[in-house]
């Protein structure tokens, strides 16, 4: 299988080098093309190869991950042309539909949309998949191990895709922002910087594979940890009183629409 990717910034860079590093594909089998001269010559550097157009990429390759801004999309899909006829896309561009991605594209080209997340990089990606895509059985199949060698695939219908993009797809940035927090915590009753970041992190990483792991809810998880009269049911009723709970549900539901936003173009 020869993978192109168009667009090799933070998202498309991280599933290129997380299926690099899983050793579902060589670098000699990926093709790159990227404005940003740069990012070229740094998967260049690691054995990819580099097209020098858009349309010479496409002609490259059995399948193109479509990586770049929903934006840019219109453009830089249009270069295409016809060079992708009877091949394969993937497109990770945050609320474009596959009727909007056909438009902008032209062409006659089997189609996914996903959504995936950062931590692919690590192997730890989650990836929501439209069921309804037309990809053959192989391809399909080459997708479910690309993906799953790097993180976890959940198949739904496209009208959840930007749900997923406002939970998993942004959920990184919120975890990092409350592994900070929890650092700061730690820093102000006296842990060092280093040492608060490592806790906190692990915390955060051991909690989730808790809950994938076992298979429990997470309420239930929790309150094994809630003894009465404990220092943890105290920090739970303090997050509590601050409202944790529906700003969280509420960052969700507004990253969502917002994602469905940028696929109207606004």
């Amino acid at each position: 299988m020869k993978l192109g990717f168009l667009g090799a910034g933070a998202m498309g860079g991280a599933i290129l080098k997380g299926a690099v590093n899983s050793g579902v594909l060589a670098a000699k089998d990926i093709y790159v093309y990227d404005v940003i001269e740069e990012l070229n010559e740094k998967y260049k550097a690691i054995g990819c190869n580099v097209a020098s157009g858009v349309k010479e990429l496409g002609e490259s390759v059995d399948m193109l991950v479509s990586a770049v801004k929903p934006q840019q999309a219109a453009k830089s899909l249009a270069q295409l042309g016809d060079s992708m006829d009877g091949k394969a896309m993937i497109s990770i561009m945050a609320g474009l539909t596959t009727k909007s991605i056909r438009e902008m594209t032209g062409g006659n080209f089997r189609l996914l949309r996903l959504m995936p997340n950062t931590p692919a990089l690590v192997n730890e990606g989650a990836f929501a998949l439209d069921l309804g895509t037309d990809l053959t059985d192989a391809e399909r199949e080459f997708a479910e191990k690309l993906f799953t060698s790097i993180g976890i695939v959940e198949w739904m219908p496209e009208d959840l895709i930007d749900t997923a993009c406002g939970l998993s797809g942004a959920g990184p940035a919120y975890i990092y922002l409350v592994i900070e927090a929890m650092a700061d915590g730690g820093v102000a009753k006296g842990l060092t910087r280093k040492t608060a970041m490592n806790l906190a992190a692990q915390t955060v990483l051991g909690a989730a594979k808790m809950v994938i792991e076992t298979g429990e809810h997470p309420g239930y998880l929790k309150d094994q940890v809630c003894s009465p009269g404990g220092n943890t049911i105290v920090g739970i009723k303090t997050l509590e009183e601050h409202g944790v709970r529906a700003a969280f549900i509420d960052t969700v539901v507004k990253s969502t629409e917002r994602t469905q936003e940028l696929g109207q173009g606004k």
